[in-house]
């Protein structure tokens, strides 16, 4: 009992995935929160150039 004991707690293949889970984890919640946080002034500054190209787009085409 003893023996297995020891091998298990010499293995440390498993705390290395962890540590990757947890990475990844963090970077996940660091592009939720930057997504939320930014997507309104993006979305409005996308279409704000939309609205300009468009209008500069029908005159020149009238």
């Amino acid at each position: 009992m003893m023996k297995i004991l020891n091998a298990l707690k010499g293995n440390k293949s498993g705390a290395s995935a962890a540590e990757y889970a947890l990475i990844v984890a963090v970077l996940g919640g660091f592009v939720v929160a930057g997504a939320t946080l930014f997507g309104g002034s993006l979305q409005t500054a996308l279409g704000t150039t939309g609205n300009l190209l468009e209008a500069k787009a029908s005159a020149a085409n009238p």
